[in-house]
């Protein structure tokens, strides 16, 4: 367990007592909010247009894939189909020119993966740089001692929330008034390749 679960722990076990203790002086009772931080990231409409730039930037390589696939595809049924009429030196020729296709083919595909994880996670860490200083004014502003990412895949630090301390919906409004970002008529579409999910840049705590 961590020091941030274990400092949870130690603070509600700490209310329970004092309660059954039924101490004379109140404790100030710490207010903990909860926030899934990658997916407030990607909701706002600043990102949604932003990834949909980048979708339309990389539809053109996408296409010049698909190509390089199908002339592939069609090469490889020629050969099949001609194989019996071919003689053996041409058939290796054929072969090979298959082959080298193919590993251009591959390399392509792997630059082309490579920029747009890059630029994905320029384009993620760019926005969430400014919902993290959005998240830090909001929970200032509302008096919340502690803020804690339930969206977090590395470690689970949430030992009980309630619908109504979930801050996901109510950053996303506050970053998109902020931004002046207008929705997008329509939400953009998955990328063919699918991108490993970025790292969050949460923002800095504030003592």
């Amino acid at each position: 367990m961590n020091s941030l679960t274990t400092w949870t722990a130690a603070l509600l076990c700490a209310g329970a007592l004092g309660a059954a203790a039924q101490a004379p002086v109140a404790e100030p009772v710490a207010k903990v909010g909860v926030i899934a931080f990658q997916t407030a990231v990607t909701q706002t409409n600043e990102f949604q247009r932003d990834f949909a730039d980048l979708q339309k930037k990389y539809e053109p390589r996408r296409q010049e894939l698909k190509t390089l696939t199908d002339q592939i595809d069609a090469l490889k049924k020629q050969l099949q189909t001609q194989a019996d009429a071919l003689s053996d030196a041409e058939r290796e020729s054929r072969s090979k020119s298959i082959s080298d296709k193919e590993k251009h083919l591959q390399r392509t595909q792997e630059d082309d993966q490579n920029d747009f994880q890059q630029d994905m996670e320029k384009t993620f860490n760019a926005v969430a740089s400014k919902v993290g200083d959005v998240l830090i004014a909001y929970s200032q502003e509302r008096a919340y001692t502690l803020v804690l990412d339930g969206g977090s895949e590395e470690a689970q630090v949430v030992l009980y929330a309630t619908n109504g301390i979930d801050l996901t919906k109510a950053v996303v409004d506050a970053y998109n008034a902020k931004s002046g970002v207008p929705p997008q008529a329509s939400a953009p579409t998955t990328p063919a390749t699918k991108p490993a999910a970025p790292r969050a840049q949460r923002p800095a705590a504030q003592h």
